[in-house]
């Protein structure tokens, strides 16, 4: 079992710029790909961010490339999502996601989820 704990969501205005951040405790970290998703209310849960193991693999959403940057540090056993340059449309719960293997980019492969946390992004 992997547990999974976001942190870091807020309120923020157009253009600001916010740091999630995911501790992962339980089985050992490194033997996990983690990806960040989102959801916003009556819409899908859609891929933001994915990371491997070592962290030199990323894979990004379309919507979100050159905006967020997803890393990890693996002697904390925690990953992080910077989010810059947030536009309105980046309002969601966002979730923290551990699968063993390789990282992908459908949240159905994932294992384990957090419980979210709750990113405003105000006009």
């Amino acid at each position: 079992q992997v547990q999974l704990v976001e942190s870091g969501g807020g309120l923020v205005q157009t253009g600001g710029s916010l740091r999630l951040s995911c501790a992962a405790s339980g089985r050992t970290f490194t033997w996990y790909a983690m990806g960040w998703f989102r959801q916003a209310p009556g819409k899908e849960r859609e891929f933001v961010a994915a990371i491997n193991w070592s962290g030199d693999i990323r894979d990004y959403a379309d919507s979100v490339k050159g905006r967020f940057t997803i890393s990890r540090d693996n002697a904390k056993n925690a990953i992080y999502l910077q989010m810059n340059s947030l536009k309105p449309e980046d309002t969601a719960v966002y979730y923290c996601a551990a699968r063993y293997g390789g990282s992908r980019t459908n949240w159905d492969e994932y294992d384990y989820w957090g419980q979210g946390t709750q990113v405003t992004v105000s006009s």
